[in-house]
């Protein structure tokens, strides 16, 4: 068992740029892990400082799909908290504040270069086959100089002076430590020439305002890693620990998810969008299990966890860095587990609203009835709509043909219809043995396999030819019902005699 950390500080930080996807999800889902088995603080901070890639109805997604995730924050735009605001768009004069300390301390420039001219630099690197990097220009201006052209109100950025000589070092948490050389680092751009910082300056001052000491994000960030401990020490704060996590693969294994698979993966009844989850059935309990283990294992044998269990049981050092491809049949496996683990009162609570979105009339007392005989053959609660929907429905569409029992002729069938409906006329729905002694009785005595017998009634009685067990089906619909039902496929069948 690893060592227990002391309370920690860490921050889900999501840039609403579009919809909340199972990565974001993940990411978030081990911060809270972290902070709820330590004792320590879980913050949410809305990174916007992205104006024209921000998209409003993204962060009420963001928030809502957490929420349904069973997260919840100490800290956030939406709950306070002593370290706000928690929007990095209303702390925009601080991180111009810090800008110009770093301008102060010879760590960060003022540049002038027109997008042109950067532009024109950007294509000749690229013919001579070198690097895509700014060369410096304004790099050698004296800080008079600069500060006479910024007065004078020309247009410019602040970029970091990164170092050109020697090496930077740096740790992350799952691969140790990792060395670059600085001469391969760009001197990045660090507030854009409409006062708005970049996530490089941002993140990092919120972090040491913020007080926080673990920073568990995507892998992406690799590349931009050596820069931000750079930004970091520039400043001579102390580094969080930082902690990059694998990235997720599509279900091939080859590449990242793209937005047209998203939609075709949608037409197959699966997404990447949480929110989307919500309302093709899944339960947030599985979701939550299911990519918990996408990049983290306890042992090589546990599969069902609880949010309870992953709070105790979570730990840093069984991350893995590799990608993990999304495995959907997986998922589906989780949730079917998950949906069996919900005693009946609650599935009924859950599938209710499918129920009614499609139309049906649902009486909670006999909803109550029908969820113990579909409960261990759901995948997804959407499900109970074909598998239980016959219960609700007043009429039943489905083709005559259908009742024509296997390996028996039409009129056979019809005959064998009658008879049950004569049967069942007289059968006490109260008695569930002795109902079904009945029917295999009668069965035997026309030459039939209960099979098929059976497989008749079926038909009659739910419309389908594969259902929850029938003799359940018909005490839950009650002997009139269920008698209505069998007389109407006897008129059917009597129809292509």
């Amino acid at each position: 068992m690893t060592e227990k950390l002391p309370p920690v500080r860490v921050r889900f930080a999501p840039s609403p740029t579009g919809r909340t996807h199972l990565g974001s999800g993940r990411t978030a889902l081990y911060n809270y892990l972290l902070a709820r088995q330590t004792g320590g603080q879980f913050l949410l901070r809305i990174e916007d400082t992205d104006q024209k890639r921000y998209v409003p109805e993204a962060e009420q997604e963001l928030i809502d799909s957490l929420h349904w995730l069973g997260l919840q924050w100490d800290e956030g735009p939406d709950v306070g908290g002593p370290y706000g605001p928690y929007r990095q768009s209303d702390r925009k004069e601080i991180y111009l504040e810090y800008a110009k300390q770093l301008i102060e301390k010879d760590k960060a420039y003022y540049c002038f270069c027109t997008p042109e001219r950067l532009a024109h630099l950007r294509e000749q690197q690229m013919q001579a086959k070198q690097p895509t990097m700014y060369d410096g220009l304004c790099r050698k201006l004296t800080l008079e100089e600069a500060l006479r052209r910024v007065k004078q109100g020309e247009p410019h950025v602040i970029r970091f002076k990164t170092p050109k000589e020697g090496t930077i070092t740096i740790r992350d948490y799952l691969r140790g430590e990792i060395t670059v050389e600085n001469r391969t680092i760009d001197d990045y751009i660090l507030v854009k020439s409409d006062g708005w910082a970049l996530y490089h300056l941002a993140a990092m001052v919120d972090d040491q305002l913020m007080r926080i000491t673990h920073v568990l994000r995507s892998s992406e960030w690799l590349s931009t890693f050596p820069l931000h401990a750079h930004i970091i020490r520039a400043f001579g704060w102390q580094e969080p620990v930082f902690v990059h996590l694998s990235v997720f693969l599509k279900p091939s294994g080859k590449g990242k998810m793209s937005k047209r698979e998203s939609a075709q993966l949608l037409q197959d009844g699966y997404s990447i969008f949480i929110k989307d989850l919500e309302q093709l059935g899944y339960l947030p309990e599985a979701v939550v299990n299911w990519i918990a283990l996408m990049g983290w294992s306890y042992d090589d044998k546990t599969e069902f966890f609880t949010m309870q269990d992953l709070i105790e049981k979570f730990s840093l050092d069984h991350l893995n860095p590799s990608p993990a491809a999304i495995n959907f049949t997986k998922f589906d496996h989780f949730n079917g587990l998950h949906i069996r683990h919900l005693t009946v009162e609650d599935l009924a609570r859950r599938v209710k609203p499918f129920l009614l979105k499609a139309g049906l009339k649902v009486e909670d007392q006999k909803l109550l009835q029908i969820v113990p005989i579909i409960q261990e053959r759901l995948v997804t609660l959407d499900d109970a709509v074909e598998m239980a929907g016959f219960f609700f429905r007043d009429k039943l569409e489905y083709e005559p043909a259908l009742l024509v029992g296997k390996n028996l002729s039409t009129r056979e069938s019809f005959k064998a219809l009658q008879e049950s409906h004569q049967l069942l006329s007289g059968a006490d729905f109260d008695d569930k043995e002795t109902l079904e002694i009945s029917l295999r009785s009668l069965a035997e005595r026309m030459g039939l396999k209960a099979g098929q017998l059976f497989g008749i009634l079926r038909i009659a009685v739910t419309g389908r030819s594969v259902s929850p067990p029938l003799i359940e089906s018909m005490l839950i619909l009650g002997k009139e019902r269920v008698l209505e039902r069998v007389q109407a496929a006897i008129i059917r069948l009597n129809e292509i005699l």
